[in-house]
């Protein structure tokens, strides 16, 4: 009876054993879709033998806690490659549509209007008295207004955009930094409890690679189980249990919202994830582009302004300006370009006060091919300008590019590590179920034996 009731404990070791890894295997195959779950391993280990004799003899077996199999290195790369692709594509997506404005295919920018302008003078140098050239002159420059104004206030417009999707961000930037610290509790009791977190753990993984996508963030194991995590400047987002939220604040001067930590502006220091690149559009790119639109239309008044005040109008009074006088501080140039006549007749095309003259006017059309603007053309320096916001997207998307590839890498590298296979768990559920059927048809030997040994004593 003593063999047979080892023997019973140890089918029923077995048993449970089995029945748990069947559990386990069937959680896996749950889970094989869900974002950032990691697989578990049943492990089995032998209970300790007894003693008999002098000879060892075996207890059966008992299920010990699941192994998760994850690779933190692979995750932290994860993360970090998350951090590059946000900024890359948060950028792209900004200056997309900034490129927008300077399509001129479908009508957008300011060569077409520039060369318009320029050829109208050209034109009205070989008939410097006729009135419809002359109102040719006025049409094309106020329609180069437009252009100027139209880009300008488009770029304003997206900023504008940009300001309020920063606030949007750092939203969510604190609503994923109070769920990570919430999770980041949960995996530190169950650790302190000695219990399993890896479901947890792997919730935190999911977690940590959206706010990665949002904002740079640096990961640092506190030993507990838990983990803290600061911005790349080390401010500090998640410390255990506890989140700190960032906060936005207008500037006094530009009503661009500014990013606050604990009271400390750290606006300029966030460079990577989706706000990286929000903000390096918004305070970088724009303003750039900005400044660039401001130079051409200061260069351009000022100049026409200057030479137009040389010649005479039809009437042979002193010429005026041609253009509205820009700020002298040149900011916001673009968007105050404007012609200061409509009168057609006060274009100052001649250089003796002759009506027939055209002088001034030859000296008017040369300044299309002078360097008026910072040393260069107008058409020369606006070449500049779309040049440099093409070339900016195209090293961008070269970039992406190969974050893109580098991230696919990882993750398939963590799904071969990591992820679930199907097959393999089907093929544990085939050997965990027989084991099961096996240990239970002991069971039944050993209940039809113990019966056999108690009706033998009846005969």
């Amino acid at each position: 009876m003593g063999t047979l009731s080892a023997s019973l404990n140890i089918a029923l070791s077995s048993l449970s054993a089995n029945d748990g890894a069947i559990t386990t295997t069937s959680n896996n195959i749950a889970n094989a879709n869900t974002p950032g779950y990691a697989r578990q391993i049943s492990q089995f280990e032998e209970t300790a033998p007894v003693l008999a004799s002098g000879v060892a003899i075996g207890t059966g077996v008992t299920l010990g806690r699941p192994q998760t199999v994850r690779d933190n290195v692979l995750q932290l790369r994860i993360t970090q490659e998350a951090q590059q692709g946000g900024q890359l594509d948060s950028f792209l997506s900004s200056m997309s549509q900034v490129q927008t404005l300077f399509n001129e295919a479908s009508g957008t920018g300011l060569q077409q209007p520039l060369s318009a302008f320029f050829n109208s003078l050209q034109q009205l140098s070989t008939d410097p008295s006729n009135l419809s050239l002359r109102q040719g002159v006025i049409s094309a420059g106020q329609n180069l207004a437009s252009a100027f104004h139209q880009v300008s206030s488009g770029l304003s417009a997206q900023q504008q955009n940009l300001n309020l999707g920063v606030r949007q961000t750092v939203g969510q930037i604190n609503e994923l930094t109070t769920q990570i610290a919430g999770v980041n509790e949960q995996v530190g009791g169950l650790v302190a409890a000695g219990l399993d977190a890896s479901a947890f753990i792997s919730q935190r993984d999911v977690l940590l690679r959206k706010l990665s996508n949002l904002i740079q963030v640096n990961q640092t194991d506190a030993g507990n189980g838990t983990v803290t995590l600061t911005t790349g400047e080390g401010t500090p987002l998640v410390v255990g249990g506890q989140s700190y939220d960032l906060a936005i604040r207008p500037d006094p001067a530009s009503g661009m919202q500014q990013i606050y930590s604990q009271g400390t502006n750290i606006t300029s220091q966030i460079t990577s994830g989706e706000l990286g690149g929000q903000l390096q559009v918004r305070d970088q790119q724009i303003p750039s582009v900005l400044s660039n639109l401001d130079d051409l239309a200061f260069g351009i008044s000022s100049s026409f302004n200057t030479q137009s005040q040389a010649g005479f109008d039809l009437n042979g009074a002193a010429g005026g300006d041609l253009f509205i006088a820009p700020p002298a501080s040149v900011a916001g140039s673009a968007n105050s370009f404007g012609m200061a006549i409509t009168d057609p007749s006060l274009i100052a095309a001649s250089s003796d006060g002759t009506a027939g003259s055209n002088g001034n006017l030859n000296a008017l059309v040369n300044l299309s091919r002078q360097g008026i603007v910072k040393g260069q053309t107008p058409l020369s320096y606006y070449s500049s300008l779309i040049f440099g916001i093409g070339n900016a997207i195209s090293n961008a998307t070269i970039e992406q590019s190969s974050v893109k590839l580098i991230s696919q890498q990882l993750v398939n590298q963590r799904g071969a590590l990591s992820g679930v296979s199907l097959d393999e768990e089907a093929a544990n559920l085939v050997k965990f179920q027989q084991a099961y059927e096996a240990s239970a048809r002991v069971i039944t030997i050993i209940s039809d034996l113990t019966l056999a040994a108690v009706n033998l004593g009846k005969d």
